[in-house]
């Protein structure tokens, strides 16, 4: 990771923070000892000591930098598309890793990531528990071409299948998004959907037919745009997707998903990217695991121009 480009990813977060404290500590201080408990995963017993800082004070710092990231900047950095310009950028981009024209309405691609927590006692501790057996939160979360994330919805125990996640979520609830006549790229763990939003989905193994195969070869390369984000957001944040935050389960979405979200984007827009090839293996389902509401195939879903062009020919 380049020094130079992570310095400018912590000036871009000092900015857009609340840079006034009422203590001696100050910003720069404070964001420092978030920043090294979500890398490292620490507890605050230990960024006590690194810090020379009480653990109650490290509490509050944690705490209150959280508030700030989630309250206060959230929204300035991830968000939907806010002029037709950036929606044509995003479904240009689209198009230009699938490799076919036939993406150019392709307005995001969603998938679901799983983030290890202590699952609460009692009973409703099993609704947490995932496919792969460990307790978990899911994140919901929409990208662009480049891996910035436009959309995001958390909170849901691990147990619950990305499809019922999607039907409780206000991307689906409020259809903000995507606009009339663009879809989102989803696997085949989600419902392939005309209403409230369009979704596509490729189509259901074994597949039949060129076309079929040609689009979902297309869809492939599109799609797999948020498995990269999810990759790198992973690699930067390991600590914390490798074991569990000594955290209660509550506060859990606001750090581990709306926090390193926001960082996430920062870091990018920053021009900090992420090799995502060492991150830890991939918690979400792939495209043979079809969820309940999933279809093989949708009659208003267009594939015949797929077979009209070369399958590697580049647009952009």
């Amino acid at each position: 990771m380049d020094i130079i480009e992570t310095l400018e990813s912590l000036k871009v977060l000092l900015n857009l923070l609340n840079q006034d404290r009422p203590h001696g500590w100050g910003a720069t201080i404070e964001v420092l000892v978030f920043l090294f408990w979500l890398a490292s995963g620490a507890s605050y017993r230990v960024v006590s000591r690194v810090f020379a800082i009480p653990r109650s004070t490290v509490h509050r710092i944690i705490h209150r930098v959280t508030e700030e990231v989630v309250a206060a900047i959230r929204h300035q950095v991830i968000h939907l598309p806010r002029t037709p310009e950036h929606l044509d950028v995003l479904s240009h981009g689209f198009a230009g890793l699938a490799r076919h024209r036939a993406f150019l309405k392709a307005a995001g691609a969603i998938d679901g990531c799983h983030v290890r927590i202590k699952p609460p006692s009692g009973p409703d501790g099993q609704c947490y528990r995932n496919r792969k057996v460990f307790s978990s939160i899911l994140l919901q979360a929409v990208c662009d071409p480049q891996g910035p994330f436009i959309n995001t919805f958390v909170g849901w125990p691990g147990s619950v299948h990305d499809s019922r996640v999607l039907r409780n979520s206000p991307l689906y609830r409020q259809a903000i998004y995507p606009p009339p006549g663009h879809f989102i790229l989803a696997d085949g763990g989600y419902p392939c959907l005309q209403n409230p939003l369009l979704l596509i989905t490729p189509y259901k193994r074994p597949v039949q037919g060129v076309g079929a195969q040609r689009f979902n070869s297309h869809h492939s390369r599109a799609r797999s745009i948020i498995q990269c984000a999810f990759g790198m957001m992973k690699t930067r944040f390991w600590a914390i997707f490798l074991q569990a935050l000594e955290v209660h389960h509550t506060f859990v979405p606001h750090v581990s998903y709306n926090s390193i979200a926001v960082l996430h984007n920062i870091c990018l827009g920053a021009g900090n990217a992420m090799d995502p090839e060492d991150a830890p293996e991939d918690d979400v389902q792939d495209e043979g695991e079809m969820g309940l509401e999933a279809v093989s195939g949708a009659p208003w879903r267009e594939v015949s121009a797929l077979e009209e062009l070369p399958q590697d020919h580049e647009y952009f």
